[in-house]
């Protein structure tokens, strides 16, 4: 599997991508990308209730080197860029952002995957719908992480 460089724009999570702010899903940048979609999972690993919470899954993503922010939380979006979200393990579609207690942090792993094809899969479809339907078409791996306290 080859590698894929993803990038988020800060390290600790300004606001607007959080409960505090608009919650507006973040922009991630990729390179070395060389696939024909993307899809992205992002999991809260120290969610008390499990092991991989995921506050956002997304796929069906052109290969360009840029996921914009403001994904709409909508099944199938076309703006800002053409893409399928599924249901998150808060029950909703699109992206949640973090929403630590007071005095806490967390941290939310991006992981991101060059496939090579489109995905047959229905919007609002779970993380692990997701996970069978990459099954053989994953062609490279990248991932990122950010914090966020209150």
């Amino acid at each position: 599997m080859e590698r894929l460089v993803a990038v988020l724009d800060f390290l600790e999570f300004p606001p607007t991508h959080t409960c505090d702010g608009e919650n507006l899903s973040p922009r991630i940048t990729l390179r070395e990308l060389h696939a024909a979609s993307v899809a992205v999972m992002v999991f809260n690993p120290f969610e008390k209730s499990c092991c991989s919470f995921t506050p956002w899954i997304c796929w069906n993503l052109p290969a360009q080197p840029v996921i914009p922010a403001g994904i709409p939380h909508e099944g199938v979006v076309t703006v800002p860029v053409l893409a399928v979200q599924g249901t998150t393990d808060y029950g909703t579609v699109g992206y949640t952002g973090p929403c630590p207690p007071p005095g806490q942090m967390i941290r939310y792993q991006f992981k991101v995957y060059g496939l090579d094809a489109m995905l047959d899969l229905a919007p609002g479809s779970d993380k692990h719908e997701l996970v069978a339907a990459m099954r053989g078409h994953v062609l490279q791996f990248g991932e990122t992480a950010a914090v966020c306290s209150r």
